[in-house]
């Protein structure tokens, strides 16, 4: 008898947070943000009303647009999901472009990063601010060509 009510207990409680949560009840930071999140923004820093204080405010102000992040299993960025059609990137590189050394970062002017995934290197000299295109492949890869040398490189995404 005990278990029974213990169990329509719990199952009126979870019953009670599902309807919460889908009646739109605010989410404080706190619960929001992780442990580190919160500390690398100071928020554990603001006194108990401050918090509370920007908490209702948040509540009082619901943002109309949601952001997913795609990550990885490994944890790192995913760009572009298996289900989106991935198309080619027109750029340039921001500053000089030297070349690559097996593990060499590429700026471009458009605010992406892009590294290095295939072992070499190439030396062609110095490149001011060369264009590039950027050509999605064969099991989710992609090809950089850099104009001004024609040289081309099988990079990944990074930022």
């Amino acid at each position: 008898m005990r278990l029974a009510f213990a169990r329509l207990m719990v199952g009126l409680a979870l019953a009670c947070i599902a309807f919460a949560v889908g009646a739109g009840e605010p989410v404080t930071l706190e619960e929001r943000m992780s442990k580190d999140e919160f500390h690398a923004a100071e928020l554990d820093k603001l006194s108990p009303q401050g918090l509370k204080a920007l908490n209702d405010w948040l509540a009082a102000h619901p943002t109309t647009t949601t952001v997913t992040k795609l990550v990885s299993p490994a944890g790192k960025p995913v760009f572009y999901a298996d289900s989106d059609k991935r198309e080619t990137i027109e750029s340039r590189i921001s500053g000089k472009f030297t070349g690559w050394r097996g593990n060499t970062v590429f700026k471009l002017d458009n605010g992406e990063e892009w590294k290095q995934v295939e072992s070499g290197q190439l030396k062609p000299g110095t490149i001011e601010h060369p264009a590039v295109t950027i050509e999605p492949m064969t099991l989710g890869s992609w090809l950089m060509s850099v104009h001004g040398c024609e040289c081309k490189l099988r990079v990944m995404r990074t930022k």
